[in-house]
């Protein structure tokens, strides 16, 4: 929803019932993740559930949900009798969720709205099946929550689970029994998580900063880049990157507060500053930390590091050299092999060709 939320809250703001249409689950080799979401009002339509294999078919329903007032959970998949049905093409299945949207229905909208442009954390959870009453909503922040799921215990539940996966930027079902109980019962509830996006902080105002900073805003990072050096770390020279900081690289990373969604790129090529940099980094519990340089460089790095005091353990965390071995020469180059160890660590792929393997590309779809 995060794609299309201007449009809908401009129809909202207007006092429009339109469809809202949302990916809630999927199966196999799905084109768009859960979270993917389609609104339609009218003949107009923003956004996109699966790429093209189905969006026909999930307009018209969205159409008629608008119309009716009553949301629909419908899967589409690939016909066995008819591969050019209403189906993906693509081998894959996906639930969709269908609900109208208005200012009675959704009265909480403009909130959650205000909390995603301000980058607060917020979840929106939502009953799709069960003996709960489906399309209830709840609105669950870090600190509060709105709505009502049907009962305090279920609401209760829902929400510790919508905390949790907020803090991990996760969004996905999950199935209570009548009073709450997680027992994978038959209330399923989606809960669509608008965590803040996760920050790349890149060290180090060379060009090759530039590029990394470029795909990182692209991937959807919030960008911060940070160097010692005023006359080289500017907001004219790195366009892309949201911050620039000029600051030791280590000091300015031990002020912040790191989390797991964190990327670190290690681009100063200075031992003066990656060395107490990654001794920092390492300590921090960021999902990802990479550092530029060959392989000598690499094996000095080791050593000084191992003199700062660090063990083994920390230092098997740390990617070097940078970004998966694509034969890059280029800043553009290198930017796209280190965002390929990105995605790649993000979603446990082998990082081989697609051409040579077989069974399923998306793997299990869980985020590492």
């Amino acid at each position: 929803m995060r794609d299309v939320l201007s449009q809908i809250v401009r129809w909202w703001a207007a006092g429009e019932t339109f469809g809202l249409a949302t990916v809630v689950s999927t199966f196999r080799s799905a084109p768009r993740p859960p979270g993917a979401a389609m609104a339609v009002s009218g003949e107009e339509a923003e956004g996109s559930v699966s790429g093209g294999c189905v969006e026909g078919a999930v307009y018209e329903l969205a159409r008629e949900v608008a119309a009716s007032g009553v949301p629909v959970l419908q899967r589409y998949g690939v016909s066995d009798d008819d591969a050019f049905s209403a189906g993906l093409t693509c081998g894959g299945i996906l639930d969709v969720f269908v609900e109208p949207v208005s200012r009675e229905a959704f009265p909480e909208l403009g909130e959650v709205a205000g909390s995603v442009s301000a980058r607060e954390p917020v979840a929106v959870a939502t009953v799709l099946s069960g003996p709960g009453r489906t399309g209830a909503r709840r609105i669950v922040w870090p600190d509060r929550a709105s709505g009502s799921l049907g009962g305090d215990w279920l609401d209760d539940a829902v929400d510790d689970d919508a905390r949790g996966m907020l803090a991990q930027g996760i969004t996905g079902i999950r199935r209570y029994g009548p009073h709450g109980e997680r027992r994978l019962d038959d209330l399923a509830v989606f809960v669509h998580s608008f965590a803040p996006p996760p920050r790349m902080l890149v060290f180090g105002a060379i060009d090759f900063a530039a590029a990394v900073a470029r795909i990182g805003k692209f991937l959807g990072y919030h960008v911060v880049v940070c160097d010692a050096r005023p006359v080289f770390a500017t907001a004219r020279r790195f366009p892309d990157a949201d911050e620039v900081v000029v600051r030791w690289p280590h000091d300015y990373l031990t002020s912040i507060t790191v989390d797991e969604r964190t990327a670190i790129c290690v681009l100063t090529h200075d031992p003066r500053f990656d060395v107490p940099l990654l001794e920092v980094a390492l300590r921090t519990p960021a999902g990802y930390v990479g550092a530029m340089g060959s392989r000598r460089t690499h094996e000095d790095r080791l050593e000084r590091l191992r003199q700062a005091g660090l063990g083994e353990a920390e230092l098997a965390r740390l990617r070097s050299p940078i970004g998966l071995d694509l034969g890059a020469r280029t800043p553009e180059e290198t930017a796209v092999s280190i965002a390929a160890e990105l995605v790649q660590l993000r979603w446990g792929g082998s990082g081989r060709p697609l051409t040579g393997g077989s069974g399923r590309i998306h793997g299990d779809g869980v985020r590492r």
